[in-house]
């Protein structure tokens, strides 16, 4: 069995909790709770628009990270404080999966989320062999 190779981002990260953005099992990456922080700032960013651009490309960024594009996503869960961010989470989502016959499966649930967070993405993709 191959054992998890973290993954993460940098400027990004958990604090000082020793959990890692990522890992990569095989062919396989499954992600830790994605904030949408601003990577430059280490912050996280204001309002869930920002929020939520940050996430989704903070998840492009670590799939690339471990040999994945968003094309290979399987499955995105999404955390979300309030039903009424649906919208700003969908623009990004229309954004980075724009062809309807070619969209991971996708889970919302509505909850508190740590830290001042609105939104956090959760992902599982198949790096693909070239990868």
């Amino acid at each position: 069995m191959r054992r998890p190779r973290s993954l993460d981002v940098e400027g990004l990260g958990h604090g000082s909790a020793p959990i890692p953005m990522g890992a990569r099992v095989g062919n396989m990456i499954f992600t830790s709770g994605i904030a949408g922080k601003d990577p430059r700032t280490g912050k996280l960013a204001e309002g869930a628009t920002a929020q939520a651009f940050h996430a989704f490309e903070n998840l492009r960024q670590l799939l690339e990270n471990g040999g994945a594009t968003m094309a290979d996503v399987g499955q995105v869960t999404v955390l979300t404080v309030d039903e009424s961010l649906r919208d700003a989470v969908n623009a990004e989502w229309l954004r980075h999966f724009p062809d309807p016959h070619d969209r991971p499966a996708r889970h919302t649930t509505v909850q508190a989320l740590r830290g001042g967070a609105l939104l956090q993405l959760m992902a599982i993709a198949a790096v693909p062999d070239n990868g």
